[in-house]
């Protein structure tokens, strides 16, 4: 039996006919960019999230690195991020030309908010909280401190979709919470797509502006923006995606409950969750110290792996202008070494499932 790491198919096939009648009701009405679909998209996940705004944009990472310039942080500032992100959080703060200084994470992959407060400096502006894996981080300590010294409060909800802490969505702690809609995504579009979402009136204004080539009236630019717009079919498909949303969700619980279940081989660690936190399972994130034996022996398999992810970015030749050799953030670095996610998707059958919880009980080591 074949198993691949992740199958977008299976998503499709389940809501196949929804999917197509939406994408031949939007090629049939002749309007393609800012129109109804991406209204509506952006009022229906703003009220699935419990925020104020939406406003759809190209990519997660353009919603990222837009965050930060429309809060006017850049050169000469700081912004406090964990280690063991994906290498699009820290572009978000580095296109703007601020530089990111990055702290170590905690048991459950996140930020560790403990070690927050010791990085701030005079010239931090903002803490960037990134959603690993698709669970919610202890956000209470975090927008404490953010309150504490007056600064902005960034989400990076890429893996987010739907977690919770403490009861309230991803995204809405602070002053602004950025999505992605990559087709891997919980909430997958079919193509790149991406959003802000925000309570302020008017950092929802400035991105709506600044989206559109910075223009609020056509041909009358205000700013120097970008053209960064969630197109029409994307956000039509997206509002197919989100009133399954919680059935998707729901599903992905119980495929981890039973791997969190079924594994039980002491040479394999799972994830746990924080208390007060839930996770919406983006990945089931293992470890192993014999990682490498562990990826030859499932390939032999055919199960398929992927490290999410195998270069932290402080260690990436992209950053080798920061100056942190190995050996700076050991335990961003051991978890790089280690994690591995499992075989996840919507649509994985039983079968198939107990294939991989068998051949990981079964594995020997090296």
């Amino acid at each position: 039996m074949k198993i691949m790491p992740n199958r977008m198919d299976r998503g499709f096939e389940m809501f196949q006919q929804e999917f197509e009648e939406k994408a031949l009701e939007v090629l049939r009405s002749g309007w393609y960019v800012l129109g109804n679909e991406v209204r509506s998209f952006e009022e229906e996940f703003a009220g699935y999230l419990g925020a104020k705004h939406c406003v759809g944009l190209a990519s997660g990472l353009d919603a990222l690195w837009i965050a930060f310039r429309i809060l006017n942080i850049g050169e000469g500032d700081e912004v406090i991020v964990q280690g063991n992100t994906y290498i699009a959080s820290v572009m978000g703060i580095t296109i703007n030309g601020a530089t990111p200084v990055f702290v170590e994470p905690d048991e459950f992959y996140n930020i560790d908010a403990s070690k927050i407060e010791e990085k701030i400096t005079e010239r931090t502006k903002a803490i960037l909280v990134v959603h690993l894996y698709g669970q919610a981080s202890n956000m209470a300590p975090i927008a404490a401190l953010a309150r504490k010294y007056g600064l902005r409060l960034v989400e990076d909800c890429a893996q987010s979709h739907g977690a919770c802490f403490d009861g309230q969505m991803t995204g809405v702690f602070g002053d602004i919470g950025c999505f992605s809609f990559y087709p891997s995504k919980n909430l997958g579009a079919f193509g790149d797509g991406g959003a802000i979402v925000t309570n302020d009136d008017k950092i929802a204004e400035d991105v709506r502006v600044f989206r559109n080539y910075g223009s609020e009236k056509r041909y009358y630019n205000k700013v120097v923006g970008a053209n960064s717009r969630l197109d029409e079919l994307q956000a039509a498909l997206l509002r197919v995606r989100l009133s399954h949303l919680k059935e998707l969700t729901q599903e992905r619980e119980r495929l981890c409950g039973n791997y969190l279940q079924g594994i039980e081989n002491p040479l394999i660690r799972l994830p746990g969750i924080r208390e007060g936190a839930t996770s919406v399972w983006h990945q089931f994130v293992v470890r192993c110290t014999e990682r490498e034996a562990l990826i030859k022996y499932l390939n032999e398999k055919e199960i398929g792996t992927i490290i999410h992810y195998p270069i932290p970015p402080h260690l990436s030749e992209a950053y080798q202008y920061l100056g942190m050799p190995r050996g700076s953030l050991p335990v961003t670095e051991r978890l790089a070494d280690e994690v591995l996610s499992i075989p996840l998707y919507n649509g994985m059958t039983d079968e198939e499932q107990d294939y991989v919880i068998q051949a990981l009980n079964a594995f020997p080591g090296a």
